[in-house]
């Protein structure tokens, strides 16, 4: 338990939930306060107060510091509670998980949100996260999805020739990864049916019970 800590979240939206699969798989519980995004609570005084940055996840930790990233968040889980690794154990491990992170991170979440941010309705005037507003370039949408594409032969060419995305054990990019793949279903985007070693990955990251975080 991590009852001097709390975690701002949003059930309904990816970013978070990267946060609480690490929570999961640490089976750690945390206290948590829903921000309820839909209706701009994070734009509001009383959060913007907790996370000038306006977006989820946050973790308060106890001695009031705010985490209001995703990699500062599990960074600080894998130090306090290093079992299992997510990050790695060897200096190569730790290395060649980070570089996948990023990677997942760049390719896939980022062209999945250039298509969520600028071409959903509702997200008319809100082209970027964060404290001010932005408006909606269409021509970003259409670049997001050739990204998305792209980000699936990656993923495939990758799980082809290693089990996780990290390498030889389920771990942090792994988690990024599937959050995006699943993410990227808010804009009718999935894998190609021939993608076999990307389809067998998430079957098999979908049966872990940090799935359902």
């Amino acid at each position: 338990m991590m009852q001097d800590h709390v975690f701002y979240d949003c059930a309904t939206a990816p970013s978070p939930r990267r946060a609480r699969m690490v929570f999961a798989e640490k089976a750690l519980e945390v206290p948590t306060v829903q921000v309820d995004l839909r209706h701009g609570e994070q734009l509001g005084e009383a959060f913007r107060a907790i996370n000038p940055r306006c977006t989820v996840p946050a973790l308060k930790l106890p001695d009031g510091t705010v985490l209001g990233d995703n990699a500062s968040i599990a960074r600080y889980i894998e130090e306090i509670r290093p079992e299992p690794p997510l990050m790695g154990r060897t200096p190569v491990e730790k290395a060649i998980i980070a570089e996948w992170n990023a990677i997942v991170e760049f390719e896939g979440l980022m062209g999945i949100a250039e298509v969520v941010r600028n071409a959903l309705p509702g997200m008319k005037g809100r082209g970027l996260t964060g404290p001010k507003s932005y408006e909606q370039i269409p021509e970003l949408a259409e670049r997001g999805r050739a990204r998305v594409t792209q980000f699936f032969v990656t993923l495939e060419n990758r799980l082809a020739e290693s089990a996780y995305v990290g390498g030889d054990a389920f771990s942090l990019a792994d988690i990024t990864a599937f959050v995006a793949v699943e993410f990227a279903s808010w804009v009718k985007m999935v894998p190609d049916e021939n993608q076999a070693a990307l389809a067998e990955w998430r079957q098999a990251v979908s049966e872990r019970p940090s799935a359902k975080a």
